[in-house]
């Protein structure tokens, strides 16, 4: 799979009366991990649904792999959203090769190609296990296991561990960068935790409060903590 970039120029949305982004400019090389972090309601969601294609901007311009029609960005692009989103009548197995059966492969086809990676992945012996029975971590690796196999070059990650009490948190960041260095793709990452941003991305975003801007672009290998903190802080 050939990776592919991200760019956004000038990006503004509102919803109504209210200012979400304010010529927000984006730029995610082809296999990068960006982070962007900022407040709480500050856009960052609506961010990722504009760079799927999910959502339109009230101004500006994005591409996905040079693409800015948003069907075809959104054919780029495989979302996880906050919540795992984990359909409780299937299984793990069955909820992970959901992306696979959509794609029109037949269930078992789907089973067998998912099933592997359920070892790699840290979920070995809970594939026929029903997601009530499982832990919340549990459920996040059973969520990114079916956005990975959803086959797309672009990942969008909104917040993915926002709901986990510290110590999961924690486990499940060093988790998904070794699954990111193993199955390497283009990332976008939101998220409100400055540490997340600097272990999983190689460039943070920092954006202001609503309606959002973009206060500080850096590498998170030379950027510090209280950089980042300065910035949010404004």
């Amino acid at each position: 799979m050939d990776a592919i970039g991200i760019t956004a120029r000038a990006l503004r949305h509102r919803y109504g009366d209210t200012e979400t982004l304010a010529g927000v400019d984006l730029d995610v090389p082809a296999g990068a991990r960006v982070a962007v972090v900022g407040p709480s309601g500050c856009g960052k969601s609506t961010l990722l649904s504009i760079v799927a294609g999910l959502d339109a901007p009230a101004a500006g311009q994005v591409a996905v792999g040079g693409e800015d029609d948003p069907d075809e960005r959104l054919a780029r692009c495989a979302l996880m959203p906050q919540r795992d989103l984990l359909l409780p009548w299937r299984s793990a197995l069955d909820n992970a090769s959901i992306a696979l059966e959509n794609a029109g492969r037949p269930r078992a086809d789907a089973r067998a190609a998912a099933m592997p990676l359920f070892d790699r992945f840290g979920l070995a012996g809970f594939a026929g296990s029903p997601p009530g029975s499982l832990s919340g971590g549990m459920r996040q690796r059973v969520a990114f296991l079916r956005t990975l196999l959803a086959g797309k070059p672009v990942l969008l990650l909104d917040e993915p561990f926002a709901s986990l009490d510290a110590i999961t948190r924690e486990d499940l960041q060093d988790w998904l960068a070794e699954a990111l260095a193993a199955e390497p793709r283009t990332v976008l990452l939101v998220t409100h935790d400055v540490d997340e941003a600097l272990k999983l991305a190689d460039r943070v975003v920092v954006l202001s409060g609503r309606p959002a801007r973009v206060v500080l672009v850096a590498n998170a290998g030379s950027a510090g903590r209280d950089d980042l903190l300065g910035a949010l802080r404004g």
